[in-house]
C-alpha cells in the first residue's frame, strides 16, 4: 500500500511536471554543463538567510517582478545607465527590491565554477524556489534554461506590475495577461505570508478614506491603529524606509496565515483585501484557511507556471557574465534575439 505521504509526493511530482509540458526549459538544465550550479545557488541563499531572514520574500518577490515584466529573463537584475532608468528603479521596484548583492555572489559562485554557462533568470528561479523552502514553504524543481534579456526598461516596470492599490477585477487581467488564473493570482498573493512593506504601499488606507476616521472600513480598526503607530501621516517623506510585516500572524513563516489574517480584515494592502470582494476569489482564499497543504501545493504549482513566462531560450537572448550589466557584444549569443533599445552599459 503507497503510504500518504508517497502518495503526496508522487501527486506533487505530477502536478509540477504538467506545469513545465510545453516550456523550453528541462529539469536538471546543467547537470552535464554546470552540475553544481544549483547546490551553489543553494548555499549563497541559506548562508545570507542565516544573516538576514528578509531575503526569502525579497527573492520570491524579485523572481515575480522579473517575470512579470519581459517574461523571466532576469532584467531585472540589470543596472540603470546614464540616461535610461532600468526596472529596477522604477516606482514598483525601488526602494521595495533588495538583495541584488546576494544574487551577484550566487553569479560569481557559479561563475567560477562553469563560466557563462548558467544565466542570471536561473539563478533567480532557483533562488526564489530555496527561499520557499528555507521559509518553511514546499520544495518543488526548477525547469531550467532560460537565457537572459538585454532590455531593462522603467516603462515596462511601470505598465506590467500590478499594484497594491489593485481591485479584484485588476487582477484578474493582470495575471490573465500573463497567461495566469484567477486562482494563480490568489495562491502568488499567498507570497505575502512572509516580508515587509514600506508604508507608502498602504498608507492611503489609514488616514485617506472617505470615512469618519479616514480608515479603509475593509481594515481592522485595531490593525489600522497599530500601523498608524508604524507610518503616521506624512510618513511617506519623513520616514520612507519605515516598514512593517505583511503578516502579523507568522511573519517569518512559509504557511496559510495570510489567508486567516485577510478573513480578519488584517490583509496589509488593497489588493489584499480584494480577495475577499469577489465571490469565487473569496471562496479560494478560505478553501486555504481550511488547508494549508493545499496552498503550499499550489503555490508550487503556481511559481513554476510563473517561472515560464515569456521564456528566451536556445539562442535567443544571452548569458549575463555579470547579471547587472548586458555582455559587450563579443560574449553575446544573440544581438538580435530582444525587441526593443538596449540599455546601453559600459564592460564589466
Amino acid at each position: 500500500m503507497i503510504s500518504p505521504v508517497a502518495m503526496k509526493v508522487a501527486v506533487v511530482a505530477a502536478l509540477l511536471s504538467a506545469a513545465a509540458v510545453g516550456a523550453c526549459v528541462d529539469v536538471g538544465f546543467y547537470d552535464t554543463t554546470c552540475p553544481t550550479a544549483e547546490t551553489l545557488i543553494q548555499q549563497v541563499v541559506a548562508t545570507a538567510f542565516r544573516n538576514d531572514s528578509g531575503v526569502a520574500p525579497a527573492m520570491i518577490r524579485m523572481h515575480f517582478h522579473d517575470c512579470f515584466v519581459r517574461g523571466c529573463d532576469g532584467s531585472v537584475l540589470i543596472d540603470s545607465t546614464p540616461g535610461s532608468t532600468a526596472e529596477k528603479d522604477a516606482i514598483p521596484n525601488n526602494p521595495s527590491l533588495r538583495f541584488f548583492d546576494v544574487i551577484d555572489r550566487a553569479k560569481a559562485a557559479v561563475e567560477a565554477a562553469c563560466p557563462g554557462v548558467v544565466s542570471c533568470a536561473d539563478i533567480l528561479a532557483f533562488m526564489a524556489r530555496d527561499s520557499v523552502v528555507l521559509s518553511g514553504g514546499l520544495g518543488y524543481q526548477v525547469p531550467a534554461g532560460r537565457r537572459d534579456g538585454r532590455v531593462s526598461l522603467e516603462i515596462d516596470a511601470l505598465n506590467n506590475l500590478p499594484g497594491p492599490t489593485s481591485n479584484a477585477s485588476e487582477l484578474v487581467s493582470s495575471f490573465a495577461g500573463k497567461n495566469l488564473t484567477a486562482e494563480d493570482m490568489v495562491v502568488l498573493s499567498g507570497a505575502h505570508t512572509i516580508g515587509v512593506s514600506h508604508c507608502s504601499s498602504f498608507v492611503d488606507r489609514l488616514y485617506n478614506k472617505n470615512t469618519s476616521d479616514g480608515i479603509d472600513p475593509a481594515l481592522s480598526k485595531a490593525y489600522a491603529f497599530l500601523l498608524k503607530s508604524i507610518c503616521p501621516r506624512g510618513s511617506n517623506q519623513t520616514f520612507p524606509t519605515t516598514t512593517t510585516l505583511m503578516d502579523i500572524i507568522t511573519p517569518t513563516r512559509f504557511d496559510n496565515k495570510y489567508y486567516v489574517g485577510l478573513t480578519n480584515n488584517l490583509g496589509l494592502f488593497e489588493s489584499d483585501a480584494a480577495l475577499l470582494t469577489n465571490a469565487t476569489l473569496k471562496a479560494m482564499v478560505d478553501s486555504f484557511v481550511r488547508s494549508e497543504a493545499t496552498f503550499r501545493t499550489k503555490f508550487a504549482r503556481a511559481m513554476l507556471k510563473m517561472g515560464q513566462i515569456d521564456l528566451l531560450s536556445g539562442t535567443q537572448g544571452e548569458i549575463r557574465r555579470n547579471c547587472r550589466v548586458i555582455n559587450p557584444s563579443s560574449f553575446s549569443s544573440s544581438s538580435s534575439s530582444s525587441s526593443g533599445p538596449f540599455v546601453q552599459v559600459a564592460a564589466s
